[in-house]
């Protein structure tokens, strides 16, 4: 079993309610066990910027899955909800992003880990270290010292 995390987020729809289901159709991935959930937070949306802000929370797994075989099934779980992919950073109802396998660094067509941006986005950050205080992502360091460079991103912890 293979430590995982992935990233959720929406900014279309019923947000909470989008990601808890997700949450609940992740903890049913085959091979697979649900460890936790960060709290949720919400932030305001990244590049383009003519868009609502998102929901966004991480989940750490542990699993048995390889990791293009844990993509494709968070690729289902966002078809379920209508993931459409109109152009690179369009408001969507779920996006799924696996963003660690263990310290593996994979480099394929359909999947880079860790997640090529996740050091520069606070909405990964800080539900990442809720999770694991101490966590390293691989060729970049501990994402505690990873975070002050992303003060100027808005983001809230919703309770």
């Amino acid at each position: 079993m293979t430590v995982s995390y992935v990233a959720l987020g929406a900014n279309l729809g019923e947000l909470r309610r989008q990601l808890e289901t997700a949450i609940e159709e992740i903890k049913h991935l085959p091979a697979t066990r649900f460890v936790r959930a960060s709290g949720f937070y919400r932030s305001a949306p990244l590049g383009y910027a003519d868009q609502p802000d998102f929901l966004n929370a991480v989940v750490q797994l542990e699993t048995g899955l390889p990791p293009e075989g844990l993509l494709d099934r968070l690729q289902e779980i966002e078809h379920r909800h209508g993931r459409e992919r109109p152009f690179p950073g369009a408001p969507r109802t779920l996006d799924l992003d696996l963003l660690l396998y263990g310290e593996q660094v994979v480099a394929t067509p359909r999947l880079r880990l860790p997640h090529p941006r996740m050091h520069e986005r606070a909405f990964v950050l800080l539900p990442l270290l809720e999770l694991d205080s101490a966590i390293s992502i691989p060729g970049k360091g501990p994402a505690k010292s990873l975070l002050p460079a992303c003060n100027s991103q808005k983001i809230e912890k919703i309770e």
